[in-house]
């Protein structure tokens, strides 16, 4: 086979891991906007007292929610920011999400993609890539109200995450640095190992959001 027709092809199955992936991401984006918004809404309990026509605050960012996603905030309005807020993320992580990574950022090592080998490692097991665990941090921070920015993080790795592992990513404000920018702890667990795997801290700026 000629370099251009590998390369060709290598490109090919570039594009269609990149597209089932991003498939995945919107195929129940609708449900997922619903789900999200029924469970903001207070229950009623019989009350009639309740208001019956409350409307839940916004979130732009589960219109790209997978229903198997989970997550919380304790804050919905950008002007109420403030030290102690946080959002927590959690999804499963998944081999279709190993490969489509693998694919898309071009990190092919064995040691996320092949069983055999990875079972001679030290981990006994193929495992996730640290970069798309910690990318988890960011599903977070898209959930704060506004428009998040990052600006720098840092991060520290304890742990490897197996493939299929639930995994939650904690992000809090710690510190309101002024000109819309917050410096946040930022924390990745397994949930399925009971373990923490990242921990670090994050600096970003939250814009306004464009008006539609």
């Amino acid at each position: 086979m000629s370099h251009q027709n590998a390369g060709e092809d290598n490109l090919a199955a570039m594009t269609n891991a990149w597209s089932a992936m991003t498939r995945g991401f919107l195929r129940t984006a609708t449900a997922a906007n619903r789900a999200a918004v029924s469970a903001m809404l207070p229950p009623t309990d019989g009350d009639s007292s309740a208001e019956p026509d409350r409307i839940a605050p916004p979130i732009p960012s589960v219109d790209y929610s997978d229903l198997d996603w989970q997550f919380d905030r304790t804050v919905d309005d950008p002007d109420g920011i403030s030290v102690g807020d946080t959002v927590t993320f959690e999804k499963a992580l998944t081999d279709e999400d190993v490969r489509a990574f693998a694919a898309v950022s071009g990190d092919t090592n064995r040691l996320h993609l092949n069983e055999e080998f990875a079972s001679e490692t030290r981990f006994g097991e193929r495992i996730v890539h640290g970069t798309l665990v910690s990318g988890l941090i960011s599903a977070a921070l898209a959930r704060l109200p506004g428009l998040t920015i990052y600006l720098s993080q840092d991060l520290e790795f304890s742990g490897p995450v197996g493939i299929g592992d639930r995994v939650s990513a904690r992000v809090e404000i710690v510190e309101n640095l002024g000109n819309d920018q917050y410096r946040l702890e930022t924390l990745v667990r397994d949930e399925d190992d009971d373990a923490t795997v990242i921990d670090g801290e994050a600096v970003v700026l939250i814009d306004d959001l464009p008006a539609e």
